[in-house]
């Protein structure tokens, strides 16, 4: 079952509003440096996090499942942000 459209609409808009962070961190900073196609990176993988976590929360009846898939769903988001921004273990995906 897809997730209605408003809640489409509010996750795309709290990933917007996230990747307005380091947009606007590069306007006051040269340490941020983000290229198009980073933030295109970003984008898919929050929002493809974001519709994983709104479809466990509403398939998933059990709490402790719920928290357990969710976690882990976030701990993937995170070693996979980790290895496309400095490439910790050395995968093909990030050019090493």
């Amino acid at each position: 079952m897809l997730p209605k459209p408003k809640t489409i609409l509010a996750l795309l808009l709290i990933v917007l509003l996230l990747l307005l962070i380091p947009l606007i961190a590069m306007q006051f900073t040269n340490e941020v440096n983000w290229s198009v196609m980073d933030f295109v990176m970003a984008g898919i993988l929050l929002f493809g996090a974001s519709l994983a976590i709104d479809f466990v929360v509403q398939k998933v009846k059990s709490s402790k499942n719920r928290i357990i898939i969710c976690a882990i769903i976030l701990i993937l988001l995170l070693l996979i942000w980790t290895e496309l921004a400095v490439g910790v273990f050395g995968s093909p995906i990030t050019g090493h």
